[in-house]
């Protein structure tokens, strides 16, 4: 099961590295300058005050979809490698702060602090349920 588990995760990882560096146009974002936001809640704040002024599927893709495509790393990583929380969140966030540092400096997205935090709630989320289904288990 777990070599199953295994396969599954580094296709899911490959998948979701299309998605952030060259899904949703983000190759014709080469030309354009480095885009980045790092005050936390900034970009949350921008798409509540002016949700008037985007459409529901990028509001959708940046609030909803950050959250959720990361809720699977949350429960495959330690049930993969039996990983405790706190290691895990710290390396999750090391991580995904190098991913959206390349995004920056490949310009091939943007460097936003808000989607570090949105992207660590999902795997914490996972892994809320990864430790709910141990529970579980183990009764």
């Amino acid at each position: 099961m777990r070599k199953l588990a295994a396969i599954i995760t580094i296709s899911y990882t490959l998948l979701l590295f299309y998605w952030m560096f060259m899904g949703f146009g983000r190759s014709n974002r080469i030309a354009m300058g480095y885009s980045y936001n790092v005050i936390p809640f900034h970009t949350l704040k921008m798409y509540m005050n002016h949700a008037d002024h985007f459409d529901m599927r990028t509001w959708f893709i940046n609030v909803v979809g950050n959250v959720a495509v990361f809720v699977p790393f949350g429960i495959a990583i330690p049930y993969l490698i039996g990983i405790r929380v706190i290691r895990f969140t710290l390396s999750f966030i090391a991580a995904l702060f190098i991913i959206e540092f390349l995004q920056l400096i490949l310009r091939r997205g943007s460097f936003d602090i808000d989607d570090v935090l949105l992207n660590t709630i999902g795997a914490m989320i996972g892994y809320f349920v990864y430790w709910i289904l141990m529970r579980i288990k183990a009764e």
